[in-house]
This record gives structure tokens, C-alpha cells and sequence, in this order.
């Protein structure tokens, strides 16, 4: 990648391993710090009846201890060299991350690959951890925010995999035996599913290297696969419309309201980028102007676009008072109603755009924003596209492409969640 002047700012390299475990870096001019990923093809829409929890579950558990090293020891190690480190688990993936000085990259490799090649997952453990993850999932419950998106995803998809929590329900966990979590690990963890992310200023060869010399402990990498490769679809599955509540005793009524949306790879998802940010992305907004600034309906409304392989939603949330509830639906409706009838302006369209290029820019000046798009393009998208390339995208969307989105989709049944009084 070049910048204006045309000096080399970055560069992407990917090297196939043994057992099709993928190493993709990207070299980035003017940093220090190294960010390492490694992404797994498994999360909670993997799930099937008892394993609901499971990948969430699984990801708690490979900070527990290896056969090198101890709880403490995967803690200290990251922490005595000022390192950042963590984990998290979403519907068709898990990523176990580090952000480190160049300097300490071969250290971050080694620790996720021991974690998540060697881990023990002891008795012991498994029934520490169905505690804190217990607590974690209460923690949930008690966010009216977090609640609300929950129950807008089962109404929309039912009581499937992608229709449930990531965490699992308190049943599902308590349930869960060690057994069952070791044959998911095992199923699921192997270099065909997995990729090596890391940007930053680093060696291809050197990461190549620390990444074949982590992965091999026990002969991981001595067995025959195909790197899984991610559906490719631009027909979204439908949802099921129509309404869900739940009563709490809060302050604000959490609202939020929807429709089918595009999948991940469909070619619209630029034309769906600019019109999102038309409807809900930021202060100038059509919502933000109508329901917070005219209005004075609500402090906090947006809206948002959920994309996976084979399905995809867009909606709106809003935070109000219970007594302008009715109201703020009323304007929210009209809003969609009209975009779908009268679309954007010309204007607007400017707007939206300089508003995703600047965002996608500024983001990417960070290694771990990096690292992170490395490894989404490798397991869920159908390819890395530059970010030129993605400027390019977003400069081709028209009015009429816009206009033509809106009409499809803000005239569907819609799908409604509503969390309070």
C-alpha cells in the first residue's frame, strides 16, 4: 500500500503452514508495536442444543493454564513487557489478541499458540470458570442495552444458534460438563480452522517462523487440511417479524427496531454502509436531527447493520423515557417510511461517504485495527481488499443505489424489542 505520494506505507504476505494454518501480516511503516491475532473459525452459531455457551465457555478456559505454563504465568508473561491482551468470542469466530513492542512479537506468538494448541481444561478449572462466566452472564442481564439487542436477535431468528446469546444461558452452562468442552476444543481447534494475524512493524519471515515453531507443540501442525474458507452469499435467510418485551423496572425504555438486512459479502454492503450512516451515523444524521435535536424525544438514538454469512439486520436503537415511547417510535417509523418513499439527497450522499472514508482511514492507522481486518478477510470475508480499493467502493455508490436499497429494505416487516417499564 502507497500513500499520496506514492511511498510504500504497508505491505500484506500470507504463507500456507502445515495442516493449512494461514500466517497473513501486514508490515506497517512508522510503528513499534506489533499486534498479533489468532482467529478461529468456530463461535456461538456453531452451537448446537446442550453446547449453547460452548465457544465462550472454551475461549474463558486456554487462559487457565498449558502444560509450559500456568494461569500466572500466561498473565505475567504479556504483562511484564507492558503488553495488552485479551480475548473475545463472536457468533462465527473467536480471536485471541495481543498488542506488544515489535520487540515482542515472537513472545506474543508464542503465548496464544501455547494457550490455544496446549491448554489442560482441568475439572478444576471448568468449574471455576462456570462461575465467573455465570456472573459475566448476569452482568449482561443487568445492561438494559445488552438485553434489548438479545431479544431483538430471537425474535428476528428464533431459538437457533445465531438467535442466542454468545455467553449461553445460566441452564446451558450449568449443565455443560468438561467433556463436552474438550471434544468442542478438540473439533474445532485445529490448524485448518485457524489463522496467525499480525501487523506492525514486523518481518513476514520472522512471524512465519515464530508462529511454525508455537503451533507445532504435540505435532499440531503434523496432519493434512484445507483452510476452511467462508460461505459466500448475497441472499440474506429471512426473519420472523413481529414483537418482543420484557418488563424492568428502569428509568428508560431501550427500543430497538428493524428489518432483514444484507449478508456479509453482498456487493450492496457499501451502498448499505453510506445509507446507515445517512439514517443513524452521527450528529447529522436524518435520527439524531429528528428524534434528539427537533424533537427532544431521546438522548441516545443510532442505527446499526448486523451482517453474517447467510443473514443480516438493520435497525434503529433508541433510549427514551417511558411516556415518549409512542412517540418516539412514531417519528423513528416515519423516518424509515421516508427514506424508503423519497430516499437521499445528493447532499446527503456526500455526507455519508466522507464520513465512511474518513472513519475506515483513521481507524486503520492503528496495528490492532489492522491485525484485525487481516484476519476477518481470511475467515469471513471473500477477500482482503485494500483500503484504496474500499475507497473506491464507497466513492462508486450512487443516489440511485441508495435510494433503490432503502425502497427494499424499510419497506419489510419489521422486527421490534422493547426493554422496561
Amino acid at each position: 500500500m502507497r500513500d499520496a505520494e506514492g511511498r510504500v506505507t504497508s505491505q500484506v504476505r500470507r504463507t500456507l503452514l502445515p495442516g493449512g494454518l494461514r500466517v497473513v501480516t501486514e508490515q506497517m511503516a512508522g510503528v513499534r508495536s506489533a499486534s498479533v491475532g489468532v482467529w478461529i473459525a468456530v463461535g456461538s452459531r456453531d452451537e448446537e442444543g446442550a453446547l449453547h455457551g460452548a465457544s465462550h465457555f472454551l475461549e474463558h478456559l486456554l487462559f487457565k493454564g498449558t502444560r509450559e505454563r500456568s494461569a500466572m504465568d500466561i498473565s505475567v508473561a504479556l504483562d511484564e513487557v507492558g503488553g495488552e491482551f485479551n480475548a473475545f468470542t463472536a457468533k462465527e469466530y473467536t480471536c485471541f489478541h495481543a498488542r506488544v513492542l515489535d520487540t515482542d512479537m515472537e513472545l506474543a506468538v508464542d503465548v496464544i499458540g501455547d494457550m490455544v494448541t496446549n491448554s489442560l481444561i482441568t475439572d478444576e478449572d471448568v468449574e471455576a470458570e462456570r462461575e465467573v462466566i455465570l456472573d459475566e452472564i448476569a452482568m449482561h442481564d443487568d445492561d438494559p442495552d445488552d438485553v434489548v439487542h438479545n431479544l431483538f436477535a430471537l425474535q428476528a431468528w428464533g431459538d437457533s444458534p445465531l438467535g442466542r446469546p454468545i455467553a449461553g444461558s445460566v441452564e446451558s452452562i450449568e449443565a455443560m460438563t468438561r467433556e463436552q468442552v474438550v471434544d468442542f476444543y478438540e473439533a474445532h481447534y485445529r490448524p485448518a480452522t485457524m489463522v496467525v494475524t499480525v501487523a506492525g512493524n514486523v518481518d513476514h519471515d520472522a512471524v512465519v517462523s515464530a508462529t511454525a515453531a508455537a503451533f507445532d507443540r504435540n505435532g499440531f501442525l503434523e496432519c493434512t487440511g484445507t483452510p476452511v474458507v467462508p460461505t459466500i452469499t448475497d441472499v440474506a435467510d429471512p426473519v420472523v417479524p413481529g414483537s418482543r418485551a420484557v418488563t424492568r423496572a428502569l428509568e428508560q425504555v431501550n427500543l430497538v427496531l428493524g428489518v432483514r438486512g444484507l449478508t456479509r459479502n453482498d456487493p450492496r454492503r457499501f451502498v448499505l454502509g453510506v445509507l446507515n450512516t445517512v439514517l443513524g451515523g452521527g450528529t447529522s444524521s436524518r435520527l439524531f436531527q429528528e428524534v434528539r435535536e427537533k424533537r427532544g424525544l431521546a438522548y441516545s438514538v443510532y442505527s446499526f447493520a448486523s451482517h453474517h454469512d447467510v443473514a443480516g439486520l438493520v435497525g434503529v436503537g433508541v433510549a427514551c423515557l417511558p411516556a415518549k415511547v409512542d412517540d418516539t417510535l412514531a417519528v423513528v417509523r416515519a423516518e424509515l417510511a421516508r427514506l424508503a418513499r423519497d430516499g437521499i439527497s445528493p447532499e446527503e450522499l456526500a455526507r455519508g461517504k466522507g464520513q465512511l472514508r474518513g472513519g475506515l482511514v483513521l481507524g486503520m492507522e492503528d496495528s490492532a485495527a489492522r491485525m484485525s481486518r487481516l484476519g476477518k478477510a481470511e475467515l469471513v470475508y471473500d477477500g482482503l481488499m485494500s483500503i484504496d480499493e474500499v475507497i473506491e467502493a464507497i466513492d462508486a455508490v450512487t443516489v440511485e443505489q441508495v435510494n433503490a436499497l432503502a425502497a427494499e429494505l424499510f419497506t419489510q416487516p419489521e422486527v421490534l424489542a422493547t426493554v422496561g417499564p
